[in-house]
């Protein structure tokens, strides 16, 4: 029997950096009520709680809500009713500065300098550096549209990781790139998941939009092992947790 049910966050349980909608919350709240879950992104707490915690209703289990900020380099769970970080894998700040300066020359590599941005676009999330083509605070229009074919985020990757040959860079979200140690991933962050609650991978279920070679949840089910649900949208989230409660319940 399958105890924990994993979910990516972004074009998953919502859109791109948008908090659940009431409905999402109120299913996964149900959904604490068969079984573990975790959330596991590249965001860091912050977008979490505004995304995810702050969003849940009261009659939520959240002793049972396992949350994964910047790819599982954090563990965030709720302990007396106070979230707390279980660990942090952050950089040093030497190995921030080599990364802003590296992420700063691939911007000019692949002719991202002139392009119209709403907000910064790096973010320093403590174990992981996200560059945002479009800005952090971009609409989700021009986030679809910046970037569909991942061509324009290829060069950069390509650029980036030539400056940083001991560190990992991989495509993000729908305009991201996002810098980490070596081999962090969502199979890492699941092999983390394993260790840190005790709980088989063969008694999980991982939930993702970017389930393809090259996505950025593939590596659950091509590395991990996982037993793992595509999606094609939020909707197609909500027919699968419905289904998921209905066989474990």
């Amino acid at each position: 029997m399958k105890k924990l049910i994993a979910f990516d966050l972004d074009g998953t349980l919502a859109e791109s950096k948008a908090p659940l909608d009431e409905d999402m919350a109120d299913r996964l709240a149900r959904l604490t009520e068969v079984a573990h879950v975790c959330v596991i992104s590249g965001g860091d707490w912050p977008q979490f709680e505004k995304q995810v915690v702050g969003r849940l209703p009261r009659k939520a289990l959240r002793e049972r809500l396992w949350i994964m900020p910047t790819t599982g380099t954090k563990l965030y769970r709720c302990t007396d009713g106070h979230w707390r970080a279980v660990y942090r894998e952050d950089f040093s700040a030497a190995e921030k500065r080599d990364i802003l300066a590296a992420l700063d020359k691939a911007v000019d590599a692949a002719g991202f300098r002139n392009e119209k941005t709403w907000g910064p676009q790096i973010e320093d999330r403590g174990s992981q550096i996200t560059f945002s083509g479009c800005g952090q605070d971009a609409p989700l229009d021009a986030k679809k549209a910046w970037d569909p074919d991942r061509r324009k985020r290829e060069a950069m990757q390509k650029a980036a990781q030539q400056e940083l040959p001991d560190l990992s860079v991989n495509i993000g979200g729908s305009t991201s790139i996002d810098v980490t140690r070596k081999g962090v991933d969502k199979a890492y962050g699941i092999e983390r998941l394993v260790k840190e609650s005790g709980i088989a991978k063969s008694e999980m279920i991982f939930m993702g939009d970017a389930v393809y070679p090259g996505g950025n949840d593939y590596s659950v089910p091509d590395k991990a092992g996982v037993d793992t649900i595509a999606v094609g949208s939020v909707d197609e989230t909500r027919r699968a947790i419905e289904a998921i409660v209905y066989c474990l319940g």
